[in-house]
């Protein structure tokens, strides 16, 4: 559960980032020379094709976090539901002891 947490985290910081640069991209003007990091060399872009890939990188994002967030949920959920089974069991052993 808590490996889940720590990935939703680096999640949450990665798609500030992408917002931060989907603000930047918005703020160029059509035709503005972009440039792609890949490696250790800048390659052109076109600005309409980063802004693209930035779009589906956070939707990409967004998806993840929404899938974390339900499989934390569940484990809560499964966790819950152990403890409670370990209450009865403790309360069932308890009364066996008792009635002897």
């Amino acid at each position: 559960r808590e490996k889940n947490i720590r990935n939703r985290q680096k999640l949450e910081g990665q798609l500030t980032e992408n917002k931060l640069v989907k603000t930047e991209l918005d703020l160029l003007e059509e035709g503005a020379t972009v440039y792609k990091l890949i490696g250790p060399v800048l390659f052109k872009q076109d600005l309409t094709e980063a802004k693209q890939n930035v779009e589906k990188r956070i939707d990409y994002i967004i998806a993840e976090i929404n899938r974390l967030e339900q499989t934390i949920a569940d484990a809560g959920t499964k966790q819950e539901n152990q403890k409670q089974t370990v209450m009865r069991l403790q309360n069932a052993v308890t009364q066996r002891f008792r009635t002897k």
